[in-house]
């Protein structure tokens, strides 16, 4: 597995206090918040706002993921494409229906799957997995489950597919206290392009996932609110090709970095 691009110098802040202050919840708990069919709705922060959100996640009674002592887990994403980036380009040519394909190994346990999300015209983002080797992370071709899997519930075959973006970040999980809604929270998040060689990092960033059914009240979307932390429409792998591709056409996303870098007071790098 790969490490984290040297990208910059930047001390990243500590929340272990933050976190210390909210009671923790199980994973066999947080299965009853899976919410594989759902609708995500994505903020971008910064750090230090983000120690404010866990403070008054605290106090509105949000739990944190705990797994062997750990509320902070790091993850490890793969992303495969078409020559073409055919799902790059159906995400920035702004086509509602749409797929993407990653491989994710959740590190400190070493659980890797092959996924497939597809979104539909509403909107609901719907997420397929099947577990696979950690040694089939950047290619599980030679997997004939795994390829079966992809070809049932995908519009792609293995074949035309090879990795095109690695993300690692780590990850805070966050539920509410009716357990009807799930937030992920990623930090220190790096990009590895294995097509250029580059590499980038979003520095101090926070990428905020609220993760609903669409049925009940949020007050986490107050908190945000009032914290002035606005929704952003945003792809860890379409950043990722934006600033580690400079072979893509990525015109759209370019706000997006654009946005990020306001919100963290500095600009984004790539080496």
């Amino acid at each position: 597995m790969s490490t984290s691009p040297k990208t910059t110098s930047n001390k990243h802040l500590s929340f272990a206090e933050a976190l210390e202050k909210l009671a923790p919840v199980t994973l066999e708990e947080m299965d009853a918040v899976k919410l594989m069919n759902r609708i995500d709705t994505k903020y971008v922060t910064d750090e230090s706002t983000l120690i404010q959100i866990l403070s008054e996640a605290a106090k509105a009674g949000y739990r944190v993921l705990e797994t062997e002592g750990m509320r902070i887990s790091p993850y490890d994403s793969v992303y495969f494409d078409t020559a073409g980036l055919k799902m790059f380009y159906d995400h920035h040519n702004r086509r509602l229906v749409r797929q993407k394909v990653r491989t994710r190994s959740y590190v400190n346990s070493g659980a890797t799957f092959l996924e497939i999300k597809r979104k539909n015209n509403k909107g609901r983002t719907k997420k397929k997995r099947i577990g696979i080797p950690v040694t089939e992370l950047k290619d599980f071709s030679a997997d004939s489950n795994a390829c079966e899997y992809l070809a049932d519930h995908s519009w792609f075959s293995a074949r035309e597919l090879t990795p095109a973006v690695e993300t690692l970040f780590h990850r805070i999980t966050l539920v509410n206290p009716a357990m009807t809604e799930r937030l992920t929270i990623d930090t220190l998040l790096c990009f590895n392009n294995y097509r250029s060689g580059k590499q980038s990092s979003l520095q101090n960033a926070v990428i905020i996932e609220l993760k609903q059914d669409g049925r009940a009240d949020s007050r986490m979307k107050n908190i945000l609110l009032d914290l002035r932390v606005k929704p952003v429409r945003v792809s860890k792998y379409c950043i990722g090709v934006t600033l580690t591709d400079p072979s893509a056409k990525t015109g759209r996303f370019k706000e997006k970095v654009r946005t990020i870098e306001k919100i963290i007071g500095n600009k984004l790098v790539t080496i």
